[in-house]
């Protein structure tokens, strides 16, 4: 069988794979579902949104009126790599500023790491 086409890799922190398997079998499958549809390549800002001035972008599900939300950052180094921070159950419209700081954090740290090795 021939492999799906996809834009970018994506690549889960352990919080976010913590995060994921918290949720009940068919959140995870929405969550990967909608994951899936961005990596081939579908543009749609309900899915897949970047946070206004920031570098942190987040995938966005509904499923039964409850909002999760994964954050995650682009590295485009090496290939083109989707890193999920984290997630949580959005219970507000606005996304708390202390996630997106975290993700941020993470990003920071994730570089930081990276520029050691080499």
């Amino acid at each position: 069988m021939e492999q799906e086409k996809t834009v970018f890799e994506m690549v889960f922190s352990e919080e976010a794979n913590d995060f994921l398997n918290q949720q009940p079998i068919k959140v995870q499958d929405k969550i990967m579902y909608n994951i899936r549809k961005i990596q081939k390549g579908e543009k749609d800002s309900e899915l897949f949104k970047k946070l206004e001035g920031t570098e942190i972008w987040e995938f966005r599900t509904l499923y039964n009126n409850i909002a999760y939300r994964l954050f995650a950052f682009w590295d485009t180094e090496t290939n083109t790599l989707v890193i999920a921070t984290h997630g949580i159950i959005k219970k507000t419209q606005k996304t708390p500023t202390k996630e997106i700081a975290k993700a941020e954090k993470i990003r920071k740290m994730y570089f930081e790491q990276k520029r050691k090795k080499k």
